[in-house]
């Protein structure tokens, strides 16, 4: 009887053990509750009143001694929603750096637009390599009707009605530069008729 009441004994020793791993299990898991907290890549950020997003992030590969090697490319855009707004491209090893990178040159290249209220002052057809984007004058309320990466620029930029068309190619990073060029285009009556006096 007395070995019955040893195995007995050691079995709650075991469970505990077993708990203990268990919860060493549960630590790794608050690792990934970390990982969770951290900012998305694709989360829209706003610092000093520049709004920065990232609009595609993508991955290479090269094949090497050791095995693969892996490096990342992300197009960021960032606006003051009042009219300024800027691309920029980051490449690194690591997705948070290549974004870091991305936001700073995105930071040096914004330019000014010229606007209409909430939307543009009038249509505008732009092309860049094999993408087209078209954008049309909107009333009060319309919203931006756009694709995900033309919207991503129009926001940014400050546009809050806008109908938009895109054709041709789909790589995200010329359909960008296409909608950049296409506000870059716009052109307000005043602007146009102090030139006329001049």
């Amino acid at each position: 009887m007395a070995p019955a009441k040893t195995a007995s004994a050691e079995e709650p020793a075991a469970q505990q053990r077993g708990g203990d791993r268990r919860g060493g299990g549960d630590r790794r898991g608050g690792g990934d509750r970390r990982g969770r907290n951290q900012r998305s890549p694709r989360q829209q950020k706003e610092d000093d009143g520049i709004a920065e997003k990232v609009i595609h992030i993508n991955r290479s590969s090269k094949v090497v001694k050791g095995g693969r090697r892996f490096g990342f490319s992300a197009l960021v855009v960032v606006g003051d929603k009042e009219g300024k707004v800027g691309l920029g491209t980051g490449k690194a090893r690591e997705v948070i750096s290549c974004i870091t990178k991305g936001t700073e040159d995105a930071r040096r290249n914004m330019v000014s637009v010229s606007l209409n209220g909430p939307t543009v002052p009038h249509e505008v057809y732009s092309m860049y390599g094999g993408a087209r984007v078209l954008l049309r004058p909107a009333s009060p309320g319309t919203g931006i009707i756009a694709g995900k990466t033309v919207r991503a620029v129009l926001e940014s930029a400050g546009v809050r009605d806008v109908l938009s068309k895109s054709l041709g190619s789909k790589n995200p990073a010329n359909v960008a530069k296409a909608a950049l060029q296409a506000l870059q285009q716009m052109r307000r009556r005043e602007d146009v008729m102090v030139g006329r006096d001049k």
